[in-house]
């Protein structure tokens, strides 16, 4: 009778503990996870960081990709290849070619080769789509 009222009270005790127990150890998941996602952005953003003006559209496409809506040969949205809502605006000048037409319209042509004049600092956006 005895060995079965301590089995009963160790018993007790471990389920009594085990709620508090469970939800620490989805804590500390959530916290791991966290953290996985804040190392991952500061990642993706460092890599943003590394395109600058000077650098041509090629080693910009290296990193982003063009997205869809409005834009001309010579000023573009840009998105991250890792994640399509960091983005960034860039300016470029035009290499090989006239940037403007003899209206002096901005022409749609692009060219790897252009020169990036500026580049905004990178935000979050929703995708457009054409």
């Amino acid at each position: 009778m005895v060995r079965q009222f301590f089995a009963f009270m160790l018993f007790a005790t471990v389920a009594a503990c085990m709620p508090s127990w469970v939800q620490s150890k989805q804590a500390v998941g959530q916290d791991s996870c966290a953290l996985k996602n804040e190392d991952w952005v500061r990642d993706v953003l460092a890599k943003m960081d590394t395109i600058r003006p000077g650098m041509t559209r090629a080693e910009l496409l290296k990193v982003f990709r063009a997205e869809g809506g409005l834009s001309n040969g010579l000023e573009r949205r840009f998105v991250s290849r890792d994640c399509a809502y960091f983005k960034v605006d860039v300016v470029f000048e035009a290499v090989g070619r006239p940037g403007h037409d003899s209206d002096g319209r901005v022409t749609v042509e692009e060219d790897p080769r252009d020169i990036i004049v500026k580049v905004s600092l990178p935000y979050l956006q929703f995708s457009i789509a054409d």
